[in-house]
């Protein structure tokens, strides 16, 4: 297959180019930054169309993740970027599939598990799941989330494509082992080695998570199973509070004791590292209900399994780091 990966260069993006390279497909990486990379990886700027798009003519598989991080402020700046971003990219993205000679078959797109309700008396799958917006008691400025992602998948519906069978991916988050930007295991594990690996505000909010290779194996299924389109949560059918979350996470790194943070102290903290408690203390409880009507699988469904797995690779990816470091400086 030839697949093309808008916004791909990311960790989550590059896992997946990584495992469909590896796996013998053609990948192209459409990027505002092109790096070398053992796929193909060519410039866009993610709002007009350029010669980007005869590499979408004749793709089998479109799969966009283009969009500015949200871990940052939500400033005024930060708050356009964010939308525009997404709104902008997928709007062009549906324009090029639209046009083609030879549309794709499939155009993937990313969305986010966020859009669901901060609730902790049940799960959210795509049938029975309570979309957030003002719920009572949680601060006003998470509100924002839920309007980038309903304008996200509106603009993902409104694409005029019917040649192409669309999905849109509502995303837990995906946990690699991979060290850098928006390396979300990765800035855990700094927290559980520096003592700070504890609960957070009260921790009984959930948190909703998929494994890397599952986060993969996942669109292979969707890629696969021409039956399926429209709303799909990608995450481990095991969301956990968040003091069981952290408390697997410290057990799997030999450290006894995390630093419990209230919400003042969150609060304090994000500020001072740039970025929203919506992140941490926002309870996530959304489960996988489509594909495993589907039939899908997991090969890690509960945390203490796939924490350990993420765990041994982060090492050793560590260890190799250090290694070459060294070699370097000798």
């Amino acid at each position: 297959m030839k697949i093309v990966i808008p916004g791909g260069t990311g960790q989550v993006g590059t896992v997946l180019a990584r495992a469909f390279h590896g796996s013998g497909h053609e990948v192209v990486v459409l990027s505002r930054r092109p790096q070398p990379e053992a796929w193909s990886v060519i410039a866009w700027d993610g709002r007009t169309v350029g010669d980007w798009a005869n590499a979408i003519n004749g793709a089998d598989v479109v799969v966009n993740l283009a969009g500015r991080s949200v871990n940052c402020r939500y400033t005024p700046a930060n708050r356009r970027e964010i939308l525009e971003s997404r709104i902008l990219s997928t709007q062009v993205v549906g324009h090029v599939i639209a046009g083609a000679d030879k549309a794709p078959a499939l155009w993937l797109q990313a969305s986010t598990a966020t859009i669901y309700a901060h609730r902790y008396d049940a799960d959210n799958d795509e049938a029975s799941g309570i979309i957030g917006g003002g719920e009572p008691d949680v601060p006003g400025v998470w509100d924002f989330s839920i309007d980038v992602a309903r304008a996200w998948e509106r603009t993902f519906n409104e694409a005029a494509t019917p040649r192409t069978r669309k999905i849109a991916l509502r995303s837990a988050m995906t946990m690699t082992p991979y060290p850098g930007a928006n390396g979300i295991f990765d800035t855990l594990m700094w927290l559980v080695r520096n003592g700070l690996g504890g609960s957070a505000g009260g921790g009984q909010q959930f948190m909703s998570w998929v494994h890397h290779r599952d986060f993969v194996r996942s669109l292979l299924w969707l890629i696969e199973r021409d039956d399926i389109e429209g709303i799909v949560n990608i995450a481990s059918p095991h969301p956990l509070p968040n003091a069981e979350f952290m408390r697997v996470l410290r057990e799997v790194a030999g450290r006894r004791f995390g630093l419990p943070a209230t919400k003042w102290m969150l609060e304090a903290g994000a500020v001072f590292l740039r970025t929203e408690t919506e992140l941490i203390l926002k309870s996530r409880r959304v489960v996988p209900g489509r594909l495993l009507a589907s039939g899908f699988t997991f090969d890690y469904p509960y945390w203490s399994d796939a924490a350990r797995d993420i765990y041994d690779d982060w090492k050793s990816i560590r260890a190799r780091s250090a290694h070459a470091a060294s070699n370097c400086i000798a």
